[in-house]
């Protein structure tokens, strides 16, 4: 209907007409309180926010000498964070001599990964940056 008759319509109801899709052609128009209507619309948002959750990401750091045991409570410090739904930042840093030998390394964040393969996927493949070697890990859908 044309905008005046709408006008008209609302007007004798004591409410708003209120634009709903302005950008639609014709534009889509509701006789609604308006007040009523911002009220609605604040409170789905805030519902939408509850439901909604955050990712967390936890970086653990490795070095290229680790011990076999400081490897595993590594892996049972991220499977715990896997758990709760958190991403696993893996980074392998090296420190002077350690950066001549850092293709031999990449080892380590493989057997990290490997070690997780039941509660885990690899996010992001291990990629050097700077003195570092870092991997994503993310939860495993089930």
């Amino acid at each position: 209907m044309d905008i005046a008759s709408a006008m008209r319509l609302a007007e004798e109801a004591g409410v708003d007409l209120v634009k709903i899709a302005p950008n639609a052609n014709p534009p889509v128009c509701r006789i609604v309180d308006y007040g009523k209507f911002k009220y609605e619309q604040v409170r789905k948002e805030k519902e939408a926010k509850k439901k909604q959750k955050v990712v967390e990401i936890k970086e653990i750091r490795l070095s290229p000498n680790i011990d076999t045991n400081d490897l595993n409570t590594k892996t049972q410090n991220a499977r715990k964070f896997l758990e709760k739904g958190n991403r696993v930042k893996v980074t392998l840093r090296f420190r002077g001599r350690e950066m001549a030998h850092m293709a031999q390394s990449k080892h380590i964040l493989d057997d990290f990964a490997e070690a997780l393969a039941d509660v885990a996927v690899i996010d992001k493949e291990p990629k050097v940056e700077g003195r570092s070697m870092t991997m994503f890990l993310a939860e495993k859908k089930k």
